[in-house]
């Protein structure tokens, strides 16, 4: 480095020029190590960028991949879990008890075939009490089955007397000769049926003539549902019961009637059904009117194959309509129970709308959505949550699982039906105290509980069933402040699940209006059924009637309003 003072020493110019000319070079030297330093280092910044930011894709690339690979591990788990549940109820649907219980003792599962051995051993038995006469004392009362007394036969059903009397040369005494007094009879009863009978009616109508006026007179015909058909209104119901009651299809009571010696066609029966049901039409259409009256209505739906218009003899072109089931509820006090049945050609929840167009209520269903704008577009009608779907996800899981969360579960919800069981007869007034005092607490102590398991449960179809019963609280803890509100929606149920026995058997309709003459029927039967009728008896009354029945009186042929038939023999 050149100072001031080497300079002021340097007395020759040409060596203080090339002094100078060497501290330039070596400045300029310097300055260019300067930039080639700064450019390295800019290239080693720009490098290191890159690679950060490569590095950094990178790390997000792999983070991307792990939450991936974790969102796939999450979905498999539930998914097995899924399975495993589903695979579960299925073995227990189609292999075990079908029950929802919890802890009962098994029953006898072959309580059949052990009476069926116990009666041939006691026969047996018998047989060598009658070779060995001494021990028939004793075998006599050591075959006597413990606490098997003899049915009560019902005091309705019809009796034919046999008269069992000793003959005259018999009415004295062996030993002295004297004439034997009566002192009492010995009465026992043998249960017997008389097979379906088919039998003609003759209507016989004189005809009168005027010779003078040339006209022949007798008595018109009377009117009937067919006019000039041979099907008589027991015929008509017989056959109508079978098939919607018994679940018999027509091509079995087509056999049914071939061994009695009398041809009846599927196609003929099919066409009296249809007429029958077409006649009862307007007897359901009364019925839904008082049905729409009632302050609580259960509902539910369930599906049915229609044949397509484009093709109605292959099955597999069915399409899905459905049945729609409305009923009363079972402590209603309001009138007497009504069932009632809707032939829709789909789910969409526009059909309950219109349905209830008119309905105030409160109104018992699932959680299926197409009654969820119901509610909304209409704050007459009051949602009430059934507290059996709630706790059968906590079953089935329980079921697949032994989960003592679902178990707890599962006893708030038996301690809740355990509180419904005491106040089963009280009256509406005595049900809401109960259910006050007693009910309210546990439900208070057992959403707190759902709350707390919320934030901590992992498994995804626990917390499925937790997210359920607590999205539906208010609907489901309704019923606790009203004596009249029902607790679940089993009623509806029930009587959809003879409806699911049947297609079974007669597999699908041939056209809306078909299902809708069919949804009548069921809708008449199943009404006269629950009101304590026979309903083929019921039926065969009406059939008769109805012919005559003016329309200001139809009415009057529904079940509750024709008679009371106790007698379930009068057909």
């Amino acid at each position: 480095m050149i100072t001031p003072e080497m300079l002021s020493q340097i007395n020759d110019p040409d060596a203080l020029k090339a002094l100078v000319l060497e501290w330039a070079k070596t400045a300029q030297e310097k300055e260019k190590l300067a930039q080639q330093q700064e450019q390295l280092t800019q290239q080693l910044a720009l490098e290191s960028a890159l690679k950060i930011q490569a590095l950094t894709k990178a790390k997000e690339a792999v983070e991307v991949e792990v939450k991936s690979l974790q969102a796939t591990i999450k979905f498999n788990e539930t998914y097995t879990e899924k399975l495993k549940l589903e695979l579960a109820h299925l073995r227990r649907i189609r292999f075990g008890i079908k029950s929802e219980t919890l802890a009962t003792p098994q029953g006898q599962l072959f309580e059949e075939l052990h009476n069926i051995e116990v009666a041939i051993i006691e026969q047996e038995i018998a047989q060598l009490s009658q070779s060995n006469p001494t021990a028939d004392a004793h075998k006599k009362e050591s075959t006597t089955r413990q606490g098997a007394g003899r049915q009560v036969l019902p005091a309705n059903l019809p009796r034919i007397d046999y008269l069992h009397d000793l003959p005259e040369d018999q009415c004295k005494c062996k030993k002295c000769g004297f004439k034997l007094v009566k002192i009492g009879e010995d009465i026992s009863e043998k249960l017997d049926v008389i097979p379906a009978q088919f039998i003609v009616h003759r209507h016989i109508r004189p005809q009168y003539a005027c010779n003078a006026c040339e006209t022949i007179q007798a008595k018109p015909v009377a009117p009937a549902v067919i006019d000039g058909s041979y099907c008589s209104p027991g015929l008509a119901a017989w056959i109508i019961c079978n098939k919607y009651l018994d679940h018999l299809p027509l091509y079995r009571q087509e056999q049914i009637s071939q061994r009695y010696g009398v041809a009846l066609s599927r196609q003929t029966m099919a066409h009296w059904i249809g007429q029958h049901g077409h006649a009862l039409m307007p007897l359901a259409q009364e019925l839904q009117k008082l049905l729409l009256q009632r302050s609580v209505l259960h509902a539910d739906e369930t599906p049915i194959k229609q044949l397509t218009h484009k093709n109605k003899t292959i099955v597999e072109d069915a399409k899905t309509a459905y049945l729609w089931a409305y009923c009363t509820s079972d402590i209603d006090s309001q009138g007497p129970p009504i069932i009632l049945f809707d032939y829709q050609p789909g789910r969409h929840g526009e059909h309950a709308k219109q349905f209830l167009d008119n309905f105030s209520g409160h109104l018992m269903v699932d959680d299926y959505a197409g009654y969820k704008k119901l509610f909304k577009e209409n704050p007459h009608i009051i949602e009430l949550g059934c507290m059996v779907h709630a706790r059968r996800k906590f079953f089935d899981f329980y079921h697949a699982t032994q989960s003592p969360i679902a178990k707890t579960a599962l006893d708030f919800f038996a301690c809740l039906y355990q509180i419904e069981g005491q106040a089963k007869e009280a009256s509406v007034q005595e049900r809401t105290e109960i259910r006050q005092k007693h009910a309210v607490p546990v439900l208070e102590a057992m959403k707190k509980w759902l709350d707390e398991q919320a934030l901590v449960v992992k498994s995804a179809k626990l917390l499925n069933a937790i997210s359920y019963t607590l999205k539906r609280w208010a609907s489901l803890t309704r019923y606790a402040q009203d004596g009249s509100l029902p607790i679940d929606n089993n009623p509806i149920e029930n009587h959809i699940r003879p409806i699911a026995i049947g297609k079974k058997n007669w597999l699908f309709v041939g056209c809306p209006k078909a299902g809708q003459s069919m949804a009548a029927i069921y809708s008449l039967l199943m009404t006269a059924k629950r009101n304590g009728l026979e309903p083929y008896a019921w039926l065969k009354n009406v059939l008769e009637r109805l012919p005559t029945q003016k329309n200001k009186d139809i009415a009057e042929l529904l079940p509750f309003n024709t008679f009371q038939l106790t007698n379930t023999n009068e057909v």
